[in-house]
């Protein structure tokens, strides 16, 4: 049995959850957000938890019991508290700005990479950081990957948009030759 999904999930008292059959919607300050829940899981809800559970002992059953448990918990954070990353851009000449909702950075190419977020996910620039905000975990985490990819940091001078806290592996660069004489 999975240590994850016998942990019910506790209910905030802002948050209302509503089950119809498989799917699973929960509404709180920041927004709503739906799920369709495996057919191999049960979910049985009360005013403060909602409690997971296996239909059989099978391996999918087992298998999905945890991670249903923990889309569900990150489904409650989400719509009260929200979810946060930070990308870091070092490199000379390296900016970024936000302008009518979408990200437009200077990032040593010979034009401006201009970035489109998805629905339900903001992004603002402070200083040399961009902070992705919003309530799906998911969706989050993409966007910084994404914005992470248009420009990763390279070993050398470690220049390029990284996670905040990235370390990143510096290389040496070129040896100088030892001249023979």
């Amino acid at each position: 049995m999975s240590r994850i999904g016998k942990i019910p999930v506790e209910i905030k008292e802002n948050v209302k959850v509503v089950i119809s059959g498989r799917k699973i919607t929960v509404s709180g300050p920041k927004g709503e957000l739906n799920l369709t829940v495996h057919a191999a899981v049960k979910i049985e809800a009360n005013e403060t938890q909602i409690k997971i559970k296996p239909v059989s002992g099978s391996k999918s059953s087992r298998e999905q019991y945890g991670l249903t448990r923990t889309l569900i918990s990150n489904m409650v954070t989400g719509v009260t508290e929200g979810f946060e990353k930070r990308l870091e851009f070092k490199g000379v000449g390296y900016r970024a700005s936000v302008e009518n909702g979408k990200l437009v950075m200077a990032l040593g190419f010979s034009h401006p990479t201009i970035y489109t977020p998805k629905q339900g996910v903001e992004i603002r620039v402070e200083k040399n950081t961009i902070i992705v905000n919003g309530i799906d975990k998911q969706m989050v985490g993409q966007t910084a990957a994404e914005i992470r990819a248009l420009k990763k940091p390279e070993p050398y001078k470690g220049k390029g948009i990284r996670y905040e806290g990235e370390r990143i592996r510096r290389k040496a660069g070129k040896a100088a030759v030892k001249s023979g004489g």
